[in-house]
């Protein structure tokens, strides 16, 4: 399962190296679409997730998606991604670098389908790397830790998507 919840950061969080704009947000596929595909396919139905695949191939991580079982993936933007510091996408898919970018990915996954609304009545949440992410809510707008959710309750048969404007580091990285 631990390997599951890696798969659906990795796709998600790669994934969304598409953009934050509004028309990006419109592509997103549409809830009641997306809960009939998995996590994996509704990534790849967005036609704005090509870096999803590498990212998956370079994790070891390629099929884990497909499988049964119930997550919710906190995953950045490409524009989260752009704000990072340059070649650091790049440098995390090396195979060197594996480790690193599963616990990074990790990071942004929740073990169990939360809703936007449960998620906005929580104050933190432990995520599959085992740290804890921090969730509050500012101006009606949820956030977490640093990164405010831009879109919400993207379904999957197996699990949510919250889409998110910054790229979480978990600490000590």
């Amino acid at each position: 399962m631990k390997n599951a919840i890696v798969v659906g950061a990795v796709v998600l969080m790669t994934a969304a190296c598409a953009s934050t704009d509004t028309a990006d947000q419109r592509s997103m596929t549409s809830a009641s679409t997306a809960s009939s595909m998995n996590i994996a396919e509704v990534a790849m139905s967005t036609g704005m997730h090509n870096t999803l695949v590498a990212a998956l191939k370079s994790a070891g991580l390629a099929n884990m998606l497909m499988e049964s079982g119930s997550y919710t993936v906190f995953a950045p933007t490409d524009a989260a991604f752009a704000k990072l510091p340059a070649g650091t996408v790049e440098m995390l898919m090396r195979p060197e670098n594996r480790d690193k970018l599963r616990s990074i990915l990790q990071y942004h996954v929740v073990p169990g389908r939360v809703s936007a609304q449960q998620v906005s009545a929580m104050t933190s949440a432990k995520s599959a790397s085992g740290q804890t992410l921090r969730i509050s809510t500012m101006n009606d707008q949820v956030m977490i830790g640093n990164a405010h959710v831009v879109k919400a309750d993207v379904a999957a048969s197996n699990g949510v998507v919250h889409v998110i404007d910054t790229v979480l580091m978990p600490p000590g990285m």
